[in-house]
């Protein structure tokens, strides 16, 4: 668990340099791999938030002008979360020096303790 939170700060670090936590370039990365729009409720459950992180995080972004939230067309329940311009551009900007320090992060490590650290989470994550 050591290892995770130095991991995970260290590359949080980054993102919140740029104004954004670690939770929120999440949510953008989803928005943009969903072509830019979804449904808060599958947003949560990609991410594995609860309702009250998912409103506090989206509530910082759209303060920020990274996203906006509207209701759906298909569900006056559902609301859709949606990227904007800005947040695709702070993506752009932000997503070449996360994935290399995310990928610097796990240097140490060779192939073989990649695929056995892979399968170790993945384990432990069915387990919980």
């Amino acid at each position: 668990m050591r290892a995770e939170t130095r991991v995970t700060r260290r590359i949080a670090h980054e993102l919140e340099r740029l104004g954004v936590s670690a939770t929120g370039f999440s949510m953008l990365v989803v928005l943009h791999s969903a072509r830019g729009a979804t449904e808060l409720r599958l947003l949560r459950q990609r991410l594995r938030l609860s309702k009250a992180n998912a409103t506090e995080v989206l509530g910082t972004l759209e303060t920020r002008g990274l996203v906006s939230r509207l209701p759906s067309l298909h569900d006056r329940r559902a609301v859709v979360v949606h990227i904007t311009p800005a947040g695709q551009a702070l993506l752009q900007e932000a997503f070449p020096g996360h994935a290399r320090r995310v990928r610097d992060a796990f240097t140490p490590l060779d192939e073989s303790e990649k695929r056995e650290l892979t399968r170790l989470c993945r384990k432990l994550e069915r387990a919980a």
